[in-house]
């Protein structure tokens, strides 16, 4: 809806409201760290950023979500669900650097290079998760970076309580 014909951006009271809203934003940003423009830009940490295309884990400081890379296993050699035990070990390992652990997941995916190890990922994702706190989940079959690697899971997670 378009203003009154009579109150433009240049009309004193209009620059004014302008004026006000810019300082009580600076306070705001000031008092709290979060950036007006960018929502929040400011508090957001990137580790493990070595490799060229990403970090290994972001944190938006201010809602103490944490964000992991997809995690894939270092021996490609191994079968499903020894891949599986080492993407997890990474992740607990991934998630303690930053003050949190698998009960404080949010949410995961899961790829699979064929569907067929769905069940065996299962068996050890089951032994894994935490029982009173399982996040929400998606497991799909895809084409992996590499011919090797038969597992990938990715996390969002929260610091918790």
């Amino acid at each position: 809806r378009p203003l009154a014909p009579h109150v433009t951006p240049r009309h004193p009271p209009f620059a004014m409201l302008q004026r006000a809203i810019r300082r009580a934003a600076a306070v705001t940003s000031r008092r709290t760290g979060w950036c007006v423009r960018g929502f929040g830009a400011t508090d957001i940490t990137r580790l493990k950023t070595e490799h060229p295309n990403m970090s290994q884990i972001v944190v938006h400081e201010s809602t103490s979500t944490i964000y992991l890379a997809g995690q894939v296993p270092n021996d490609f050699s191994l079968d499903a669900k020894g891949q599986a035990k080492e993407v997890l070990a990474k992740v607990d390992s991934l998630l303690g650097e930053v003050g949190s652990n698998k009960s404080n997941l949010l949410s995961a995916q899961v790829w699979l290079k064929t569907m067929d190890d769905f069940a065996a990922f299962n068996e050890v994702w089951q032994e894994w998760v935490d029982p009173d706190n399982k996040p929400v989940r998606a497991a799909v079959e895809a084409n992996m970076a590499q011919k090797d690697i038969l597992v990938e899971v990715m996390v969002v997670a929260t610091r918790g309580q």
